[in-house]
């Protein structure tokens, strides 16, 4: 069956007023329905178990090594292995912050990577006044053993 003359004057219609809504650009900022949500195709950067479960072992090991000798002060030897397990605490430290930093994360208050902004210098000496007094008191503990 072939269309009759009235199919084809609302088909012109229709062509018409869609044609009125389009800009040369697409279309207007009216048709866009405000439910619309758009999903990102690629999956996110996260951290794998594979990429944790060494930071992860190594903090534990490197913690108990430097707690055990503060805690219960075992000998000569105590200052030696209480800085040796600071030292694998903080690899392990630095070993996290590299591998969060290669999947996109940064820390409080600094912008984001490639984003252009310039880190607060307020922030900055935050992190490293904290950073400080955790190494000097580290530092006291393990000088008190002897």
């Amino acid at each position: 069956m072939e269309a009759g003359p009235r199919d084809r004057e609302r088909e012109a219609r229709d062509a018409a007023d869609s044609a009125s809504r389009l800009s040369p650009d697409g279309p207007d900022d009216q048709d866009v329905i405000p439910d619309e949500v758009e999903v990102e195709l690629r999956p996110q950067r996260r951290l794998r178990i594979w990429q944790l479960a060494p930071i992860v072992g190594l903090a534990a090991v490197g913690s108990l090594m430097f707690a055990f000798p503060l805690a219960f002060g075992t000998g000569d030897g105590g200052a030696v292995v209480a800085m040796l397990g600071l030292l694998i605490s903080c690899c392990a430290a630095g070993w996290g912050v590299m591998a969060a930093r290669r999947v996109g994360h940064t820390w409080p208050g600094l912008p984001p990577r490639g984003s252009g902004e310039r880190p607060d210098w307020r922030v900055i000496a935050l992190y490293v006044g904290v950073g400080a007094a955790l190494v000097a008191l580290a530092v006291w503990r393990v000088a008190r053993l002897r």
